[in-house]
């Protein structure tokens, strides 16, 4: 969930996005020197200055700069919860394999490991389609902008060609012939 400037707090834990990678710049806008580049999912610490758009914040290289405060998110990234949750899995099936392999079979114990798994699994299958999601959404940002550079480039070269044929056409100073005094 993306929060608005006014709900980010002091010295909060916040964390980049999943869909993208952002630039940290040295002010609050576009305009400012870039500081360095943030990848998806890293965490940051949002300090409390918010200035438009943009929130500043310390990154996890101790670097402090601004970025854009839709980009901030209190939820944990994806590339975060994927590893814990694959490692939960993970652990419950080694503790499914080794409850089926003692004798001591209890079936309260095994429904458990189950139901532990199977919430496992869903979490898992959750956060892959997230992901998944994720990565189509920036495919499709990317195919948007490459589609409005290509028309913005078209509209320069229409522009520069119909000034080149206006400029044909213009008349042209004549020059005094030589002969003349």
């Amino acid at each position: 969930m993306l929060l608005s400037p006014s709900l980010l707090a002091a010295n909060q834990t916040r964390y980049i996005s999943d869909d993208v990678y952002i630039y940290l710049h040295g002010g609050p806008g576009t305009q400012f020197r870039i500081l360095g580049s943030i990848e998806a999912g890293q965490e940051v610490t949002s300090l409390k200055e918010t200035q438009g758009d943009y929130s500043k914040i310390v990154d996890h290289k101790g670097r402090e700069g601004w970025v854009q405060s839709k980009m901030l998110s209190a939820k944990m990234s994806l590339r975060v919860q994927l590893p814990a949750i694959q490692a939960e899995l993970k652990q419950t099936k080694a503790e499914l394999e080794t409850a089926l392999s003692s004798g001591d079979n209890n079936a309260q114990e095994l429904r458990q490991v189950k139901s532990q798994l199977a919430a496992a699994q869903k979490a898992l299958d959750s956060a892959s389609n997230e992901r998944d999601s994720a990565k189509a959404k920036l495919a499709s940002m990317q195919r948007n902008e490459r589609f409005e550079m290509w028309k913005q480039g078209g509209f320069i070269a229409a522009g520069g060609l119909l000034l080149g044929i206006i400029l044909v056409y213009l008349p042209r100073p004549q020059r005094k012939p030589k002969s003349r005094w």
